[in-house]
């Protein structure tokens, strides 16, 4: 078996077991995938020139097994770099597995199931290698964001390497050039904050829509009507805001009814799936304590009943929305 784990890939690419034969690299952090090729064909390369081949999954197989065993018309060591190989590749990496020669394969691809073509015939190889990338998550997520900010000489305040990570991880070139945006930001300061990372790196449309929810929520209409005008100053849609107060109420319940059946507020909230972003964690746990469950249920029929009539009357959609949030707002506020 051939098949090395997910945490293993980075050092492995860093330094290889095989000269020749077939790396394939896959999983659904293409990110991850393209950075992971780059630094393996770095790696097999060495100090030596190099010249790289690519190849697209929709071409010639044929055109693999030629390149193959071609020699560099400049006589550098060749490294083939193949792109989402399909099942048609199969018997041509058979037969470059069987006797690989200095034939340097790499093949990047998206997910790929245990039975796939190319994934088995690699992994049953001794002169192949796979290499699953999976997003960033926890100590590997905050390991890249530590790494660079290390290397760039700049303290990031724990709570903003905390924001870093409920923000990124999903692709690793994202993350990469999130990172890189902080460093140019941070300049001779040498310093990120939390600030510094939701003005930057966080979607601000999506900020503003929880400042809307959270104020209406917890019953600051001050707050709400600040927050409302940001948004829809900002472009964001009503029926999307009445949208996502009918969503937030509707999340609300849900969590109600686990403090109903004994758990803390802020135990519900940890466990609800999606959790809330931690910068809402407080405001979540007061409006938990504010909202009974019929409370809870006839705001929502508010919101329902608002959205039914913005839609009938478009002219007057804005009035509707802030009519029903204030009235959310009050509700709250009384409670």
């Amino acid at each position: 078996m051939t098949a090395l784990k997910a945490g293993d890939v980075q050092r492995f690419v860093e330094r290889p077991d095989l000269k020749a034969g077939v790396f394939l690299i896959y999983g659904p952090d293409a990110g991850l995938v393209r950075e992971m090729s780059r630094t393996l064909s770095a790696s097999l390369a060495g100090r030596e020139p190099v010249e790289i081949i690519a190849l697209d999954g929709t071409g010639d197989p044929g055109q693999l097994a030629l390149e193959a065993r071609s020699e560099s018309l400049f006589g550098d060591r060749r490294i083939i770099r193949l792109r989402d190989a399909g099942k048609g590749f199969a018997p041509v990496l058979t037969a470059i597995l069987a006797d690989p020669g200095n034939a340097v394969i790499i093949v990047e691809a998206d997910s790929l199931a245990p039975r796939d073509a190319v994934r088995a015939t690699v992994e049953a190889s001794k002169s192949g290698r796979t290499l699953p990338c999976y997003a960033d998550s926890g100590k590997a997520l905050e390991r890249v964001i530590r790494d660079r900010f290390a290397e760039a000489r700049i303290a990031a305040d724990p709570d903003a390497i905390t924001t870093l990570q409920d923000l990124l991880g999903n692709d690793r070139e994202i993350t990469r050039s999130e990172l890189e945006k902080l460093v140019l930001f941070a300049g001779d300061t040498g310093r990120i904050t939390r600030a510094d990372v939701l003005l930057l790196c966080a979607d601000n449309g999506a900020l503003a829509v929880d400042e809307v929810l959270d104020a209406a929520g917890s019953g600051h209409a001050e707050n709400l009507e600040t927050a409302l005008a940001r948004a829809l100053r900002g472009g964001t849609d009503v029926q999307f805001l009445l949208a996502m107060m009918l969503n937030h109420l509707r999340f609300l319940r849900r969590l109600r009814v686990e403090v109903d059946g004994g758990q803390s507020p802020a135990d519900a909230i940890r466990n609800a799936r999606p959790r809330p972003h931690f910068s809402r964690e407080a405001t979540m746990t007061q409006q938990l304590r504010l909202w009974r469950d019929d409370m809870l249920s006839r705001g929502t029929q508010r919101v329902l009943a608002a959205t039914a009539e913005s839609r009938k009357t478009p002219a007057l959609a804005e009035v509707t929305l802030r009519r029903v949030l204030h009235s959310i707002c009050q509700t709250a506020a009384q409670a």
